[in-house]
């Protein structure tokens, strides 16, 4: 083994994965705030363990002063969408970046591996400025399903349990697994604008409930207690009997009171 430093050496890589799940993050937020969906459902991050590292160059035959350019995930996104389908839009939204740049793309969603494995992995090549300077590291990205995520979980388990020489009849069971996987994910498709609807009404009436309860400490702000003991009791009342058409009449009401309010603030100032 050599003698590297191996905290310095991973440092850029621990700062790729940190930088990367904060792009993609914010991209599920403001994906979510345009188009009301977004097609990341949330995103992990990690840096391969030095372990993993030395076995993975052991079994490709990397040399040890070759692994920055001969192991290409040592540090891994996996982006977890809802739908097959929100893979390959996600795919094509990464290859517009700029922030990053992309060497090969791997689909093992339309061409499983012979284990049943279904993903697809984008390896890129990101920009790091350390205190050294600018450093570019290679990086893997993941994109699946929640299906497809839990199915490569367990294999992933199993293979280190069995050191990747799963039994005959593990083999045989994990294969039926993966399908049964790709048959849900298949389920979920076809009933995707329904599921999606409904995401978009939990949406709207969490958002509903959040202005409601924000706008009735307005009226606290404002010294309009009374006014705002009245709405939070309507609030309570109708939240209770699950009435959303009256709760929207009553977020009318309360930007109609916070309004007044407002503006006979603004007089008692001048």
């Amino acid at each position: 083994m050599d003698g590297r430093d191996w905290n310095k050496f991973l440092f850029p890589y621990e700062q790729a994965v940190e930088e990367l799940k904060v792009k993609f993050k914010t991209l599920r937020s403001e994906l979510k705030s345009r188009e009301e969906y977004s097609p990341i459902e949330f995103v992990t991050g990690r840096v391969k363990r030095i372990s993993s590292i030395l076995e993975k160059a052991k079994k490709l035959n990397v040399p040890l002063d070759e692994i920055e350019s001969g192991i290409e995930d040592i540090a891994g996104i996996r982006i977890m969408c809802q739908f097959v389908e929100d893979i390959q839009r996600l795919a094509e939204l990464i290859k517009q970046r700029e922030d990053m740049t992309i060497v090969y793309c791997k689909d093992y969603v339309t061409n499983k591996k012979e284990s049943g494995y279904r993903s697809y992995h984008i390896i890129i090549k990101y920009p790091v400025q350390t205190a050294l300077g600018m450093k570019n590291v290679l990086a893997e990205i993941q994109i699946r399903t929640l299906a497809m995520n839990f199915w490569a979980t367990i294999e992933h388990s199993l293979n280190y349990k069995y050191k990747d020489s799963l039994p005959e009849d593990v083999t045989r069971r994990l294969s039926k697994a993966a399908e049964a996987a790709y048959v849900l994910d298949q389920e979920m498709s076809s009933i995707r604008d329904e599921i999606m609807e409904s995401q978009r009404a939990f949406e709207d009436n969490s958002n509903l409930v959040s202005k409601l309860l924000n706008d009735i400490q307005q009226l606290y702000f404002y010294h309009r207690v009374r006014e705002a003991v009245y709405f939070q009791l309507k609030f309570n009342e109708l939240w209770e009997a699950e009435d959303i058409w009256s709760l929207k009449q009553l977020a009318h009401s309360l930007d109609e009171a916070i309004l007044k309010a407002k503006r006979m603030s603004d007089r008692r100032r001048k």
